[in-house]
């Protein structure tokens, strides 16, 4: 495999996740220097998540057209330039300006580092290595989270978004050295790429990825309000389920790559995953004897929730080259979708009942989302 390109292309993940994720422990701060509401502050994600998926879908249409080197590196040279101006917003009305930009630049890198690695290796490799570029996405809770509440306590988180900004020049550099040089793509053969890429198959794939977004961040953006709600405990106490339950979803993606270049029926290798994550919510949502069993629950549930979606990726990479970055560009809309819905949906579940509704709504999703992939398994590929 072209472990130089996947390593580059894991850090810039790692780098775009980051330059929004790791804002959250700095809200507080964040608020106190504009002088407005905290939740004013955290409703940035949504900015961020909206232009994210949004321009993830240009450029992969825009790829396809004029090639994705350019972009890969252009983009993440934007986001270090973006994040060092969001270090120097002088309030929050150009702070939200700039975290939109991030989001934007961000979506048109993600969609062309997964399209990029997809071109890059032979499809019994594409589980493997699409998992790769993923687990940086996922060491940003990991690793990204606790090293901005660390740094950001010597620097300030001003001084964080020019890190982050940091880790974004490097990757780029690092991508133009690992990316080998491309012509662009004939424009006539582009100009039909977008309704070429729209099968039904791929449609099919698109809604199932939204229900699966949507399954997966109900526990993302609430698993550490549960615990809070359910246990009483602080952000202190909180700080080890966090960190179990973001390594159980970096396992759940490695061994989700395996396990979709070794069996050879991906899709279903996708609904087994779902099925088991929407069984485990059930349990992970309505029984809560004590702290540990939760925590215990939250690793399996992002366990086997990750399990399945490098087979979900290596799927939607199962086009033409010519339309490859159309379809993985509009991943990225489908997980903004998917974001923007599991915050929406949870939080209305919460004002009106508590959180033990996330169970059985999880188990729909899943289930929608298992029904979805056996008839994708059913469409004729592009």
């Amino acid at each position: 495999m072209p472990w130089a390109l996947i390593v580059a292309a894991c850090l810039g993940s790692f780098a775009a996740t980051s330059s929004g994720t790791t804002r959250a422990p700095f809200l507080l701060d964040m608020a106190r220097d504009f002088d407005v509401p905290m939740p004013l502050v955290a409703n940035l994600v949504s900015l961020t998540a909206t232009a994210w998926g949004l321009v993830s879908a240009m450029s992969g249409w825009l790829s396809d057209r004029i090639g994705r080197r350019a972009l890969l590196i252009g983009a993440l040279l934007a986001l270090a330039l973006v994040m060092a101006l969001q270090a120097l917003s002088a309030n929050f009305a150009i702070l939200a300006l700039w975290a939109t930009v991030s989001g934007a630049v961000a979506g048109v890198y993600t969609s062309q580092a997964f399209s990029e690695v997809a071109a890059r290796v032979a499809d019994r490799q594409r589980g493997r290595a699409l998992g790769w570029v993923m687990s940086g996405q996922s060491l940003t809770l990991v690793v990204g989270v606790p090293m901005a509440a660390a740094v950001g306590a010597l620097i300030g988180w001003r001084g964080w978004m020019i890190c982050v900004g940091g880790l974004a020049a490097a990757a780029s550099v690092a991508l133009f050295f690992s990316v080998p040089r491309t012509e662009a793509r004939p424009v006539g053969a582009a100009r039909t790429s977008m309704r070429g890429a729209l099968t039904p198959r791929v449609l099919g794939l698109l809604g199932t990825g939204v229900a699966e977004r949507i399954c997966y961040g109900l526990a993302a953006v609430y698993y550490a309000t549960f615990l809070q709600v359910t246990y009483g405990l602080s952000l202190a106490a909180i700080a080890v389920p966090l960190a179990v339950f973001a390594f159980g979803n970096v396992v759940g993606t490695i061994v989700g790559g395996q396990l979709a270049d070794r069996l050879r029926d991906r899709l279903l290798t996708f609904a087994v995953g779902t099925l088991a994550s929407g069984a485990v919510a059930m349990g992970l949502f309505l029984w809560h004897p004590n702290p540990i069993v939760s925590v215990a629950l939250g690793f399996l549930y992002v366990f086997t929730n990750a399990l399945g979606r490098p087979s979900l990726m290596a799927s939607y990479a199962e086009v033409p080259e010519q339309v490859r970055g159309t379809v993985m560009g509009l991943t990225g809309t489908a997980a903004s979708v998917g974001w923007i819905g599991a915050a929406a949906l949870g939080g209305a579940i919460i004002g009106a009942g508590g959180f033990d509704g996330f169970g059985p709504l999880a188990l729909v999703l899943s289930l929608l989302g298992a029904l979805g992939a056996m008839w994708c398994r059913k469409q004729i590929s592009i």
